[in-house]
């Protein structure tokens, strides 16, 4: 099991030399002051010399080699990446041409050119802003270590100033690599003062994660509107090629059509990016085509459109039904934010490379060619597409349309899926089961309930408003919603992190939120008309969002608040106070630091408890990805007698639990191993101070060779001995072949572990219920009694989270009272 994996995999051995007891420690338990004196002990505390510590050194090694995408990519190999973005990433925006104009028209009647012409311009100059300079250029560049989307925005933040609301935090933490962080140092004042407010004020940081929660709460709501709307605008093409083909028969294929791609997605996208990306290049060569047909057919008169002046003429001519049609004009860069969200496919330069020399070009030529064919014929507006199409060419395109509308739905159900999991790591969103459907790439998932979920609200959708413009007003709030969300965020970042000098980072929020803002009231006014569901879908999750993350946090407070003293520990002495029985007892919890009260149950309850305690905290860290050989960090828990360990397993928000228990043991034990050697090698380092003592303890630790009965008391005579050892260059264990001049209390501790592992790992898990108190606010105990109560009992529990065995769980329930 441990051979070559063993070797490669260091663990963290800071601040655990059984020395460097904690202070209320009291140094140690009566026998050993007695026979030490508590002055030599002092002594020695102070000598301690400052160490490196092993995490740092090899982090520092390997920071550069590791990365969570290599970005300088052959050229090749980013074309590829470009063309298969193609199909993931805009897949959306592409499929807007098929409803822009035939909704703007509903709104605005075209009686003169300048109508044509200035909502052409409108649509040209809301491209080129948003998707081409705002995303393309700047967002894209506030990544996190190539994750996109605001809650990776959010864990970026997160890093940066400590506004995460679960105190878990250790400074360990910092020393993962993908977590290092590039500090510049012009603006690095105005930085720390921002950091300062942020992590002073409660207020300002759930303000900033309502923020988040709402930026994902629309992105799901995209989810569900996107394949209602791309699916239902493609069929309706058969409205007027088919006589009798009424809304009904489009709705029912409508639905037809997305029942099948929702029954699809358990299937997995792995093959997604290869098998749409050349159907979603033929959709855009289509596009351009078309397009280019139509200039040349009906003339070039629509380039005056590059004139902006034709927005303020459009404007002064409609008044407010301009404003109106801003509604419509907006859905020309639905799908932008997926440009950022699925960021973690694929890499920067590889879509700004597809979007600049194919999606822009193709999209201008698409919408110029329909506006030069309403200029000759104004009447066909609301078919618009399907119109401008040369006959002859109507079935072909119609499959190609039908077909990306599929593919850019498809693009939206994955990004709801990755946000729903980066929510889920990041404890804002109640566990579900999460399907892997990918052995190479760990972005692409499925998630059953979401989907199940997502297909039902779809088929209501669909068959409730049963025409596009309807869905379209929906479609334009969820969409802005999520866009000035990240502008928020992406400022934040600017101001905090990048040290932007102060008017560029003005200048973004000023340029970027006000286009939005003007936006965002013209499709807030169709609140009535079908506006109201993504802000009620939007409501729906934050609701249970935020009751998730308020609960787990308050459980997680009343964690720490109950942990069991030190003092207690002590006097209950290495027997705990029952009997202790060869095995390794996993203690899940969610303490990163102190003995969980949890312990205190199993003590009361069980009438005897294993001979090897490790208490195991799963923990996600803010970064996308924690590598393998950083993943555990052990410490020693109680002096050495009472062989109790702390594990923190740290996981990214994208990283995936994909290792069955068996290898999850073997690696715990690796670490195990690893850890206490460094720790004897350590106390081996430092007994070079105290040279004469030498050989009264080799005497010693003769007498008392190590026991191989476990069952009887656990205390060694040598607890302290063992520093007083020749350093020795690579410590051997019981579980890796051994080598002569072992340490006889590590051998013997190393021996126990052995033993305790061939009785078997048992996992003891509590079953937590979590009350409000009784003179807690109404409001709180509706929450956390109910809401909060009832989520828990629906959402996964325990041992399928943790993937632990069914056949060695013991579990105890706990009443938090928060």
């Amino acid at each position: 099991g441990s051979g070559g994996s063993g070797t490669s995999r260091w663990v963290d051995g800071s601040e655990v030399d059984s020395d460097e007891r904690p202070p209320w420690s009291r140094w140690d338990d009566e026998e050993f002051k007695s026979r030490h004196g508590s002055g030599s002990i002092r002594r020695r505390l102070v000598k301690k010399p400052k160490r490196v510590d092993s995490l740092d050194v090899e982090a520092m090694q390997i920071a550069g080699s590791y990365g969570h995408h290599n970005k300088e990519l052959s050229l090749w190999h980013t074309l590829a990446l470009a063309f298969q973005t193609l199909g993931v990433v805009y897949g959306d925006m592409g499929t807007s041409p098929l409803y822009v104009f035939s909704d703007v028209f509903s709104k605005v009647p075209i009686t003169s050119e300048v109508d044509i012409l200035g909502a052409l311009s409108v649509v040209l100059y809301t491209i080129a802003l948003i998707p081409l300079v705002k995303y393309v250029f700047i967002v894209l560049k506030a990544n996190d270590n190539g994750e996109g989307g605001t809650f990776a925005l959010y864990s970026l933040i997160c890093r940066y100033a400590h506004v995460n609301l679960l105190p878990n935090r250790q400074s360990a933490d910092e020393c993962i690599s993908s977590f290092k962080l590039k500090l510049p140092t012009p603006e690095l004042e105005r930085a720390f003062r921002i950091k300062d407010v942020l992590e002073k004020k409660s207020s300002l940081k759930t303000l900033l994660l309502l923020l988040v929660l709402t930026g994902t709460s629309l992105i799901i709501g995209d989810g569900i509107l996107t394949p209602a709307m791309s699916v239902m605008s493609a069929v309706s093409g058969l409205e007027g090629e088919i006589s009798g083909f009424g809304t009904d028969a489009v709705v029912i294929v409508s639905i037809i059509i997305l029942i099948a791609l929702f029954s699809i997605q358990s299937f997995g996208t792995s093959k997604v990016g290869f098998t749409f990306a050349p159907a979603l290049a033929l959709w855009f060569f289509c596009l351009a085509s078309v397009g280019i047909y139509n200039l040349f057919a009906h003339g070039f008169t629509v380039l005056r459109a590059l004139n902006p002046f034709y927005i303020y003429l459009f404007f002064s001519k409609n008044g407010k039904l301009a404003w109106a049609a801003l509604g419509g004009c907006v859905l020309c860069i639905t799908g932008a934010e997926a440009m950022f969200a699925d960021l973690g496919h694929f890499s920067v330069r590889s879509i700004q490379i597809a979007f600049t020399s194919v999606v822009f070009p193709c999209l201008l030529l698409a919408y110029m060619g329909q506006a030069s064919y309403l200029l000759k014929y104004p009447t066909s507006a609301n078919r618009i597409f399907y119109d401008c199409v040369p006959d002859g060419f109507f079935w072909p395109v119609f499959v190609i349309a039908t077909l990306a509308a599929m593919i850019a739905s498809q693009a939206m159900i994955s990004a709801t899926f990755s946000c729903v999991k980066q929510s889920m790591a990041l404890g804002c969103f109640p566990r579900m089961k999460i399907v892997h459907t990918s052995k190479r790439l760990m972005g692409q998932i499925y998630i059953p309930v979401i989907n199940w979920f997502l297909m039902t609200m779809c088929v209501v959708v669909v068959a409730t408003f049963q025409s596009t413009t309807s869905i379209a007003n929906a479609y334009g709030i969820a969409e802005v919603g999520v866009m000035l969300v990240s502008t928020t965020l992406v400022t934040l970042v600017m101001l905090l992190i990048w040290q932007t000098n102060i008017f560029l980072a003005l200048s973004f929020p000023v340029i970027f939120g006000t286009i939005e803002l003007v936006y965002m009231s013209a499709v807030l006014s169709k609140i009535t008309e079908g506006g109201w569901l993504p802000l009620a879908f939007a409501s729906f999750f934050l609701l249970v969002m935020y009751t998730w993350n308020y609960g787990s946090v308050l459980k997680y407070r009343s964690e720490v608040r109950d942990k069991i003293s030190m003092g207690l520990m002590l006097e209950l002495g290495s027997t705990l106070g029952t009997v202790r029985v060869p095995g390794i007892g996993l203690v899940y919890n969610e303490l990163v630091q102190g003995v969980p009260s949890i312990l205190g149950q199993f003590l009361l309850t069980l009438p005897a408890i294993h001979s090897t305690l490790i208490f195991v905290c799963i923990k996600y860290v803010p970064v996308p990805v924690v590598p393998q050989e950083e993943r555990f960090l052990f410490r020693r828990l109680c002096p050495r007698d009472y062989h109790m360990f702390r594990c923190v397993a740290r996981y990214g928000y994208k990283d995936v639990r994909k290792e069955d228990h068996h290898s999850f043991e073997q690696l715990l034990l690796d670490s195990l191993v690893k850890f206490l050697k460094l720790e004897a090698r350590d106390i081996a380092l430092e007994s070079d101070l105290n040279r004469p003592d030498m050989d009264s303890a080799s005497v010693r630790s003769q007498d008392s060779g190590p026991s191989a009965d476990t069952s009887e008391d656990l205390r060694t005579p040598l607890m302290q001995d063992q520093r007083l050892t020749e350093p020795e260059e690579e410590l051997p264990s019981s579980v890796i072949p051994a080598e002569e001049d072992l340490d006889p209390s590590v051998e013997y501790e190393l021996c126990a572990i052995k033993e305790a592992v061939d009785s078997g790992f048992t996992y003891l898990l509590g079953d937590a219920d979590v009350r409000a108190r009784k003179n807690s606010w109404f409001v709180k105990k509706l929450m956390i009694n109910y809401f909060y109560a009832f989520l828990r009992r629906n959402c996964r529990r325990g041992a399928a989270v943790l993937r632990v065995p069914h056949m060695n769980i013991i579990e105890v329930g706990m009443t938090y009272m928060v």
